[in-house]
């Protein structure tokens, strides 16, 4: 019994394991500062990716087209699925653009035969997400009730006998640590750019119409760079 005494009499006085204790104490909260810390680094990276893939898209949809001195550039529907390939290499990898998200990409006119009334002439969709644009679908602003597209009081809009390349980029935000910082959800980004030279707005051409290239339809959701 007076060994049982004296042993229970050093542990309480004993301060060997407080550093330890403490540290033990302290772990939880500083693991989850650096799994949040990791956490907002990691949406800040790709929030910022997928802002530059949407410019470069609009910047690249706004040099499409064939080279010519003798009449306005044609564009072609193979020319939008080269486009669609090329930002599905600068976003893949880890990001799955395609997979995981959707890029919109819109023709903001001027009604033809009217002074100023922007309408969407056409719309060419991609990625598995299930996201319509929030800014318009093709067709809207023939009735003349379209003030231009982007967020209200920011809208761009378009001059006669141009046009202006309107992309919205969708994705689906993956936590590296699961929901349980709040980092979730979806990240949208929009970019535009009036296109660069003299375009024939009439129309998408086909190269060869007996054999038509594939539509980037935005009533379909698929991968372009999946092959079926």
């Amino acid at each position: 019994m007076f060994v049982r005494r004296r042993l229970l009499s050093r542990l309480a006085s004993s301060r060997t394991g407080v550093a330890a204790t403490e540290f033990a104490l302290c772990l939880p909260f500083l693991l989850g500062a650096g799994l949040m810390g990791l956490e907002v680094a990691n949406r800040a990276i790709i929030q910022t990716q997928v802002a530059q893939l949407a410019a470069q898209i609009a910047d690249n949809a706004s040099r499409i087209g064939d080279t010519s001195t003798l009449q306005d550039r044609k564009i072609y529907e193979n020319d939008i699925d080269d486009l669609l390939r090329g930002a599905a290499v600068q976003g893949g990898g880890r990001l799955d653009l395609f997979g995981h998200g959707r890029v919109i990409i819109s023709s903001l006119e001027v009604v033809p035969g009217s002074d100023d009334r922007q309408y969407i002439h056409w719309q060419r969709c991609a990625g598995t997400k299930h996201h319509l644009s929030s800014y318009g679908l093709e067709g809207d602003g023939l009735n003349g009730e379209l003030a231009g597209m982007g967020p209200a009081g920011k809208e761009v809009w378009a001059f006669p006998d141009e046009a202006v390349i309107f992309v919205e980029v969708a994705y689906d935000y993956r936590s590296l640590v699961g929901p349980h910082f709040g980092m979730g959800g979806e990240i949208v980004s929009t970019a535009s750019f009036t296109v660069r030279d003299d375009r024939d707005l009439t129309q998408i051409y086909q190269r060869n119409p007996a054999a038509p290239d594939p539509v980037a339809s935005c009533s379909t959701y698929t991968d372009p760079t999946v092959e079926t």
